[in-house]
């Protein structure tokens, strides 16, 4: 690493931590299957990554063992039906998914997923989301931080602790923000809208 880069990598940078509940993306032509011919996603509120929201409608998950009746869509529409949920909610539906990427679904365990105009079962599509930090390219830049680079980022409070492995997606399309589940926000006693701070 140069030194300046060095040198960027010793200041204080601190980004704002995102605690993920379980939900879903859907692919489109499962949209219409689940509401009906046509449908579209209608936004319930915006999300932190411009072009996101989080989705009026939802849907009911069923796994081996248990089910969810109300997840939440996040839209718009993907190319693939992908399931997030924490180890937590795992165990809840039967179900071993792998600590994954976003968009990474190959050999992935399956769901059925109900909506009030249908219902699909896909074969692969539910992981345990690794922990990630989005970065716009400017910040990344301005860090010296490269796209999939893991860091470590500390967050304080009455149960501070350092998350390692969490994988930085940098992109001109992403506004800075670090994404966490359930588990890993209760573990460290983590709201939505608290700071995390990248160490060296």
């Amino acid at each position: 690493m140069s030194t300046s880069s060095s040198s960027l990598l010793s200041e204080s940078k601190k980004v704002p931590v995102g605690v993920s509940a379980r939900h879903i993306h859907l692919a489109q032509e499962h949209v219409e299957i689940l509401f009906g011919a046509g449908a579209v996603l209608t936004e319930f509120k915006p999300l932190s990554q411009p072009g996101q929201f989080a989705a009026n409608e939802t849907v009911a998950i069923f796994g081996p063992k248990g089910s969810f009746p109300k997840v939440r869509i996040l839209g718009p529409a993907r190319k693939a039906t992908q399931l997030e949920v924490s180890r937590t909610d795992a165990f809840s539906l039967g179900l071993k998914p792998p600590l994954r990427e976003s968009g990474s679904i190959e050999g992935t365990p399956g769901i059925r997923i109900v909506g009030p105009a249908g219902e699909v079962t896909v074969d692969k599509g539910v992981i345990v989301a690794a922990r990630h930090i989005h970065f716009h390219t400017s910040d990344a830049e301005r860090w010296g931080i490269a796209d999939k680079q893991l860091l470590k980022v500390r967050v304080g409070g009455e149960r501070g602790i350092v998350f390692e492995q969490v994988l930085a997606r940098v992109s001109d399309e992403f506004a800075l923000d670090m994404h966490i589940d359930t588990d890993e926000g209760n573990a460290a006693a983590v709201n939505t809208g608290d700071f995390g701070e990248i160490m060296e």
